[in-house]
Order: C-alpha cells, then sequence, then structure tokens
C-alpha cells in the first residue's frame, strides 16, 4: 500500500484576531482526531487591521475607531473570552493597552517557519497579546519572543530593523485578500478547499479526511 500524500494546510490568519486564536487550538485539536492523515501546515499572514500604523495605536483609540466605543466591545469580548475559554485558553481583554500593526509578527513567524517553529511562534505571540497584555509594538518584546522560539535574538533585532520580508509578507497577505479570504482564520486545503471561521475541532477533522483522500485518490488514478 502507497504512503498516503500528505495534505497541505494553509491557515490564513493574523495574530491579534481573537478567532484565529481560539481557532488554532481546534485546528490542533483536529489534527489529534485526525493523526493517520499526514498534514502539513502552513501559517499566512493577514492583516485584520491594515489601517493601524506600523508604531501601533492605543488599545482605546483602536476600539473607539473599531466598534464605536471601548464600552461597545464589551458586550463581544465576553462571548470571545468564555469561547476561549472553552479550548483551555486565557484572553484578558483589559490587558491589552496597545494595537500593533501586524507585519513584524507575521515577519518574525515566517523567519521561524525556516526552523520548523511556525506555529510555536505564533503560538508565542499570541499568548504575550491576549493573555499577558504584551506590547507587540515592543521591538524587545519581539525579541524576547523569537529567542523563546529559537531564533537568534541579536540576529533578529537587526533584521527587524531593516524592511527585509516586508514585501513577502505583504504579497502573501494580499494573495490572500486577492482570493476571496476576508474573515480570518481561514483554512485552505490542498489549496482547492477553503473553510472560513474557527469551525469545531470534529468538522475540521472531518474536512482534513475528505480532502485528503480525494487527492490520494486522484494520485492513484
Amino acid at each position: 500500500m502507497s504512503t498516503p500524500k500528505p495534505l497541505r494546510l494553509d491557515i490564513v490568519s493574523d495574530v491579534v484576531c481573537p478567532w484565529c486564536y481560539i481557532g488554532k487550538r481546534r485546528i490542533e485539536n483536529a489534527l489529534k482526531l485526525a493523526t493517520d492523515v499526514p498534514v502539513e501546515v502552513h501559517w499566512r499572514p493577514f492583516f485584520l487591521n491594515p489601517w493601524v500604523p506600523r508604531e501601533g495605536i492605543s488599545r482605546e483609540d483602536y476600539l473607539t475607531t473599531k466598534f464605536g466605543s471601548v464600552d461597545a466591545y464589551k458586550g463581544i469580548a465576553g462571548r470571545v473570552v468564555a469561547a476561549a475559554g472553552e479550548e483551555g485558553l486565557t484572553y484578558h481583554p483589559d490587558l491589552v493597552k496597545r494595537q500593533p500593526n501586524t507585519i513584524d509578527c507575521h515577519r518574525l513567524i515566517y523567519w521561524a517557519e525556516a526552523k520548523g517553529n511556525a506555529a510555536e511562534m505564533k503560538q508565542r505571540l499570541m499568548e504575550l497579546y491576549f493573555r499577558d497584555g504584551g506590547d507587540l509594538t515592543d521591538l524587545n518584546v519581539l525579541v524576547q519572543a523569537a529567542a523563546e522560539c529559537g531564533l537568534d535574538a541579536e540576529e533578529t533585532r537587526r533584521r527587524l530593523a531593516t524592511d527585509e520580508d516586508v514585501a513577502v509578507i505583504s504579497a502573501q497577505a494580499e494573495e490572500a485578500a486577492s482570493k476571496g479570504i476576508s474573515g480570518v482564520p481561514t483554512y485552505v486545503f490542498a489549496q482547492k478547499y477553503a473553510v472560513s471561521g474557527a469551525q469545531p475541532p470534529e468538522q475540521l477533522a472531518r474536512a482534513i479526511r475528505q480532502v485528503s483522500a480525494e487527492i490520494n485518490a486522484q494520485a492513484a488514478e
């Protein structure tokens, strides 16, 4: 019996998107439900708030611009906090004081991918933001996170001070938008089928099995 062809899974998401934080845990649980299917995961960038400047803005200004007021977000936040809790995740909206532009976060994930640590880097940045209220516009915070995920601290500090791979990340994000991806997380299976939203693990596992079976059947023809 031939070895099944690995299923390519591109996950388009942003580190400041709470449903992406939840969706990451759900896809990880889905992969545990479908351990017999080989899956090759790639994390792809998305800019949830492309209008936020590179230096970031205060959380208060951000919530007022996006939701009308800080209070308007509180009702939404309660539901997201509860959903995160159900997945064993912690989200403390009140700790977040600064809203970052995420291009540097996506650069770190891209650089970590070369070492096979993209998922770890993504998780660390999300935990810093949602759980700890970390300032992802602070160079020292980013360098520390990178070092914890296997990247060289001084080299990362030097690279972040340049525009290295800004164009690559921007092009990847634009490609996702050009394909009609407007909500995240979006899971793209075998570069053919897209599932949008933080779906339950069982549903994602079913999609993994179905698409894997299809691509392997095609390969066998």
